[in-house]
């Protein structure tokens, strides 16, 4: 019994590592899709109140049914559900959001984690390209961020420094 959960968890870290790896690759492939302003074009925006506002509500039109109006994800996030996918996590402190730099969110945000892990991994978080522009997309996850504590905001600041934003 004790095996079997230590390779259960095996495989997770290992799927977890790959989508974590393709997702840092998209990240690093969503500069180009902006062309020349990159870095700059996709930085966050917590503190633009219009932008926020803006995201907001696009947030509640297209994501709090998923991550939840109080960006609380669904039960149990970490642990797949019986089609073999994960829940949609939460994007508040208590999640793993922050954890990924600006350019990592919006190239996740834009294609969805199946198009950026392929090998045909399944998941409901589609990609938001052709539904959402790229400026509503900033709004929402600009609006994500606004709503993390001081002390997590700053951590994300120092990440994207350190990945050289």
């Amino acid at each position: 019994m004790a095996r079997k959960s230590a390779a259960r968890r095996a495989r997770r870290r290992l799927l977890l590592g790959g989508l974590l790896l393709a997702v840092a690759a998209a990240g690093a492939a969503g500069f180009l899709w902006l062309g020349e302003g990159g870095a700059e074009a996709i930085r966050l925006r917590p503190d633009d109140a219009a932008l926020v506002s803006e995201g907001e509500a696009i947030y509640a039109a297209h994501c709090a049914s998923c991550h939840g109006a109080e960006l609380e994800g669904q039960a149990n996030w970490r642990e797949r559900k019986a089609d073999g996918r994960l829940p949609a996590p939460p994007h508040d402190a208590s999640g793993h959001t922050w954890h990924h730099p600006d350019g990592q969110l919006f190239a996740l945000t834009k294609q969805g984690p199946a198009a950026l892990v392929g090998g045909g991994y399944q998941s409901d978080m589609p990609g938001y390209a052709g539904v959402l522009s790229d400026r509503e997309i900033l709004a929402v996850l600009s609006y994500i961020k606004s709503r993390w504590p001081a002390e997590i905001r700053a951590r994300h600041d120092a990440l994207n420094e350190r990945q050289g934003r």
